[in-house]
């Protein structure tokens, strides 16, 4: 990893639509355009912007009518299946242009001041109220919510009564995927956002910030895994996509084996709303993208010349015997450990965000405050009480050592407070916070 080139791609970052003078098309010319999978290639870099050609016109216009279709088909109802998926509100559905095709967002409130967006972005197999709908009607998850504008975004194809994608589709590489989002900020309106990534989506919203590092605030980021996969991985994975059916193919990317052995009733549950409400032809393009990309080429600093890696607070998370614990790890070593925190839950499972919504929502709570957005919040489990910004007493923080602190107030501030000048405590040790309620 370390004596890999130092990539270009944030050099030249691609154009927004007002800025190309009209209209922008993907453009896909390492990957397979459907069915197999593909091989692991690199794609094109960001820094070529599209070249206009009748054959990517003739898309975008396929693109459209595709959407169209799919907002008459969705529009105000969903699924029954789905009911319970969110909650009435004040949610709106918008679909955004951007110069690599179509984007799916659901919005909740208003850009706040100067407050960034918590905007979300879900992992293969899933759509945002599939990934993300236990984790924000957690009901302290709602008490943070409210001082925040929430963006929901779907990749292409993948929300729930999608339209099926035409045949011979190119579905946008994961490094298109990621210079879709600067246009998502644009169109609302936001400062900056505080991202929350789950698995595919973490690596999208990783390749964001590195390239637009001045739009992302914060990044927590689920089950990333940096690395591309090797021949080894790609070929097992195409042989269990022969012999498999497509649920079945994802769930293993998804929870730990010991759900999947277990056939846990989420694992259950899961598996029906795969099948049911996401479209598998769609799935299996953004299934094929997701397996072929390329290592996110980050290091940290003073490894190697010209370091390059994310200059944002970052929260990683992962649960106990997940899938995506070794690429965490991996992560982890890249990153700075001065502005990062490794958040590794116990009886979480593969999806920490559905099984420990509220441990995960307490994290997350303290990350905030770290950033400085949150002076206090108002615990239900404590009476309704203010909490400290400084205290972080229902969580324990460890060394590799694994020293207990959880009894120290200054030193759990020197993690949460992310850009304190203070090295007390942040050093080059790596840093772990585990929850222990």
């Amino acid at each position: 990893m370390a004596g890999m080139k130092e990539q270009q791609f944030t050099e030249e970052k691609p154009l927004l639509p007002e800025q190309r003078g009209g209209d922008s098309d993907m453009q896909d010319k390492g990957e397979e355009a459907s069915g197999g999978l593909a091989c692991p290639a690199s794609p094109v870099p960001l820094n070529q912007p599209p070249t206009p050609s009748r054959s990517t016109h003739r898309w975008h216009v396929i693109a459209r009518h595709w959407l169209r279709q799919t907002r008459r088909r969705t529009s105000g109802v969903l699924p029954e299946s789905c009911e319970q998926l969110m909650p009435a509100g004040d949610w709106k559905e918008h679909d955004v242009e951007t110069p690599y095709g179509m984007l799916h967002v659901v919005i909740r409130g208003a850009p706040k001041g100067n407050k960034p967006a918590i905007l979300t972005y879900h992992d293969v197999g899933l759509n945002h109220k599939l990934c993300f709908n236990s984790f924000f009607n957690n009901e302290d998850m709602q008490e943070i919510t409210k001082h925040f504008v929430v963006c929901h975004v779907d990749a292409p194809g993948q929300q729930i009564g999608a339209s099926q994608m035409p045949q011979g589709y190119q579905y946008p590489t994961m490094d298109q995927l990621a210079g879709m989002l600067p246009t998502v900020v644009q169109h609302f309106g936001f400062k900056s956002i505080v991202g929350i990534g789950v698995g595919a989506g973490a690596y999208i919203l990783a390749k964001f910030a590195l390239i637009f590092p001045d739009m992302v605030e914060g990044l927590v980021l689920l089950n990333i895994d940096p690395n591309g996969k090797g021949w080894i991985d790609w070929a097992a994975t195409k042989l269990s996509g022969l012999t498999s059916a497509l649920p079945d193919t994802v769930l293993p990317h998804l929870f730990s084996q010991e759900e999947l052995m277990n056939n846990t009733e989420l694992v259950q549950s899961y598996r029906q709303q795969i099948n049911n409400t996401v479209n598998q032809f769609n799935l299996q393009l953004f299934w094929n993208m997701y397996n072929s990309r390329r290592d996110l080429e980050m290091n940290r600093s003073g490894t190697v010349i010209n370091a390059k890696t994310l200059k944002c607070p970052v929260m990683l998370v992962v649960g106990d015997n997940a899938p995506a614990e070794e690429g965490v790890v991996e992560c982890n070593s890249k990153l700075d450990p001065t502005n990062t925190t490794f958040l590794k839950m116990a009886d979480s499972g593969g999806l920490p965000q559905l099984t420990q919504p509220g441990k995960l929502t307490e994290a997350f709570k303290y990350f905030l405050q770290g950033m400085g957005y949150i002076a206090y919040v108002k615990d239900r489990r404590l009476s309704g009480g203010p909490v400290p910004s400084a205290s972080m007493t229902r969580l324990a923080r460890s060394r590799t050592a694994s020293l207990n602190s959880a009894s120290s107030i200054d030193g759990s501030r020197s993690r949460a407070c992310t850009h304190s000048d203070s090295s007390e405590g942040v050093g080059t040790v790596t840093h772990t916070m585990e929850v222990s309620c």
